[in-house]
C-alpha cells in the first residue's frame, strides 16, 4: 500500500510540474520566450527550437544573440525581420515556419509558409535559422 501511495504522489507531483503557470492563470512573461517551428510540404518534416531574449538571449536557437537583435529590429513584427536578402531559385518546395509564446511579454502566434528554403532564409534570417 505505501508503495502505491508514493507512486500515486510521485505522479501528482510530476504532472503539476507539467502544467504551464499561465494554464492555472498566471499571465505569460517574457521569459516564456518563442517556440519557433520549421516545417517541410505537408510536414514531411518539422524541427523546433525554444529562444529567449530576456533578460538575456538563450535558448536552444544556435544563434540566440542574432535571432533577438533581428526580433528587436522588428520589434517583434515577424513579417518585419530584416532577413539576409539574396537570390533564390524559382522551385517550389513549400516551407511553413512558425513562432508561438511571447515576445517581450507580448503573446505571439505567427505562421508562413514560403515557396522554399532559399526564400524563407532571404525572407527571416537567423531568426528561423536552425
Amino acid at each position: 500500500m505505501h508503495r502505491s501511495v508514493t507512486f500515486a504522489a510521485a505522479a501528482l507531483i510530476t504532472l503539476a510540474a507539467a502544467v504551464p503557470a499561465h494554464a492555472v492563470g498566471d499571465k505569460p512573461t517574457a521569459s516564456r520566450g518563442l517556440f519557433l517551428t520549421v516545417s517541410g510540404s505537408e510536414n514531411t518534416w518539422i524541427r523546433g527550437v525554444l529562444l529567449h531574449c530576456s533578460p538575456v538571449p538563450g535558448g536552444a536557437h544556435p544563434n540566440p544573440d542574432a535571432a533577438c537583435e533581428e526580433l528587436a529590429a522588428a520589434r517583434g513584427d515577424l513579417d518585419r525581420l530584416p532577413g539576409n536578402p539574396h537570390p533564390c531559385i524559382d522551385k517550389f518546395d513549400p516551407v511553413t515556419v512558425g513562432a508561438t509564446g511571447t515576445w517581450r511579454g507580448r503573446p505571439t502566434e505567427w505562421h508562413k509558409t514560403y515557396a522554399n528554403a532559399c526564400e524563407l532564409d532571404a525572407a527571416t534570417g537567423e531568426v528561423f535559422h536552425f
